[in-house]
């Protein structure tokens, strides 16, 4: 009986972690229960999409291509801080980030350092140009690629775009690693003017200690919202990015204090041991890099999961409702000559689920009935709005629902005409008569 009653208690949880959640609204639960269903939510589906993407797989891809083009980018990242002065504290800077790392870092320094003295001595000409911004175009275009495949957006910054902004993060990040290790410097000299205070000595020690969680914090939040092609808001970005950089930190701790079973690993392989250990060093880093990404994308987009289950299942009767309403609400602001919906706007204001919503504006685009406009195109992340392609004058429910019936593709090699003419006569004769009525009753008027 106990175990009966478990099963049924597990059945019903599973229900409503997969179903049930997802269709509640605001106005059914307290603020409270509302704000923590939206969390739960937000878990749920990072964990989904991360299995769903594959993420360790992407993460092992961005290690190779990491492995490729580490020593080119640190290569201008170097020129950038000996330009300006201060090559030693963006050595110091790396050197700290990479803590656990000593062997690799040595490797890749020196690596780097003769990088760099070829370009100097005349040898690095040319080819070997084209190559270091293939190198860094590289990485990026497929770290850029990556994010945009979790925020499911299909395009890509332009080549220039990606010119500009890539190496306009290569100027600066030598310069906020400076003024992190600056900062850094400075809070441990003014810790020791303090110590004669117990207070505020326990609090500056805190405040030191916790300057690396905040800083690696923000460097996760701002990849967050500046990698992907669409507008990330900065709201749901921190808090995945804390996350990130919190897990970040856990990983460089739990390496540096796993030094005994490194050095087991250093006695078998010797100083190769160095490369795996980087190398997988490299990939949980990634992983977990891309993880606080989809935390991202879902903190900003869990609501577009909303009655997921009902939609992938919706009937076709409520769907052509659906077609209906959508297209009366779009005709209705353009004939009153009011701001267009875009798509957010129309769920929000009407209760549709945003996907259900996004779904059907895509299919009358298809069908030709509204088109779509975006006058901010060169903006970042701007939504697009939507108005009719005809007068609206025109649109009826009978244009609608015949364009619906006759969508997709009927080039099928049974015969309509003469063997099965009497089923296709059927209904053509049975949607005539349903449409018949339909005609003069015009989209505008029914919202």
């Amino acid at each position: 009986m106990i175990h009966l009653r478990i099963k049924t208690r597990i059945r019903l949880l599973k229900r409503f972690l997969t179903e049930s959640i997802w269709r509640v609204t605001e106005n059914e639960v307290s603020r409270v229960q509302y704000i923590f269903y939206n969390i739960l939510k937000v878990m749920l589906l990072s964990l989904q999409r991360f299995n769903e993407d594959r993420i360790v797989n992407k993460a092992a891809a961005l290690t190779y291509n990491t492995l490729l083009s580490i020593v080119p980018i640190l290569a201008i990242l170097f020129a950038v801080a000996r330009g300006l002065g201060f090559s030693d504290i963006m050595e110091g800077q790396i050197r700290k980030g990479l803590e656990g790392q000593t062997i690799a870092v040595d490797t890749i320094i020196q690596l780097t350092d003769s990088y760099l003295a070829h370009a100097q001595s005349g040898i690095f000409i040319g080819i070997g140009l084209l190559v270091l911004l293939w190198a860094v175009l590289t990485l990026t275009g497929n770290i850029e690629r990556t994010f945009n495949q979790i925020w499911q957006v299909k395009k890509q910054r332009s080549p220039f775009r990606k010119i500009t902004d890539y190496f306009s993060i290569f100027l600066l990040l030598p310069i906020v690693l400076v003024v992190s290790g600056g900062l850094s410097i400075f809070m441990t000299t003014a810790l020791k003017d303090v110590e004669g205070y117990l207070i505020l000595s326990s609090f500056a020690k805190f405040l030191v200690r916790t300057i690396p969680y905040i800083f690696i914090g923000f460097m996760f939040t701002g990849l967050y919202i500046f990698m992907p092609n669409t507008r990330v808001r900065f709201r749901n970005a921190i808090v995945p990015g804390f996350i990130a950089g919190a897990a970040f930190q856990v990983l460089q701790f739990f390496y540096i204090n796993s030094q005994i079973w490194v050095s087991n690993y250093n006695a078998i392989y010797g100083s190769f041991a160095a490369i795996p250990m980087f190398l997988l060093w490299t990939q949980i880093s990634w992983s977990i890099c891309l993880f606080g990404a989809e935390l991202s994308y879902c903190n900003q987009n869990f609501e577009n999961y909303n009655f997921a289950h009902e939609t992938r299942n919706i009937s076709r009767r409520y769907h052509d409702f659906l077609c209906i309403l959508i297209m009366s609400f779009i005709c209705k602001r353009f004939a009153r000559g009011e701001r267009p919906y875009t798509a957010s706007s129309l769920s929000q204001t009407h209760n549709i689920p945003i996907r259900m919503t996004r779904q059907i504006i895509y299919e009358l685009v298809d069908l030709r009935l509204i088109y779509e406009c975006n006058p901010d195109a060169d903006e970042k992340g701007a939504s697009p709005f939507y108005l009719p392609v005809e007068d609206t004058e025109n649109l009826n429910v009978g244009t609608l629902l015949t364009r619906l019936d006759a969508a997709g593709n009927e080039n099928f090699k049974i015969d309509k005409d003469n063997k099965y003419s009497a089923a296709w006569e059927a209904l053509e004769k049975a949607r005539d008569e349903y449409y018949k009525d339909m005609s003069h009753v015009r989209l505008k008027d029914l919202a």
